[in-house]
């Protein structure tokens, strides 16, 4: 199971838990939930279509997707 923490503008909350099971179905959280063992931090940057993240553990990484957002979230990786 994987725990992603975010803050920031552009998700339903400020502050959001996220959480991925084995099997890649996916549920979110408003606030925090604990326990969190913290694994890597990251900078997302999502400006139209165009998404830079820049993580601590991967380095940074540009993508495109289809829908156009704004965000900008600082987030905690962990499990």
């Amino acid at each position: 199971m994987k725990k992603y923490i975010e803050i920031g503008i552009g998700n339903r909350w400020l502050v959001r838990t996220e959480i991925e099971d084995e099997d890649g179905t996916e549920r979110e959280f408003k606030g925090l939930i604990k326990p969190f063992i913290l694994k890597s931090i990251y900078l997302r940057i999502w400006l139209g279509r165009k998404v830079i993240v820049i993580d601590s553990r991967e380095g940074i990484k540009i993508s495109k997707k289809s829908r156009r957002k704004i965000k900008i979230i600082i987030g905690f990786y962990g499990l």
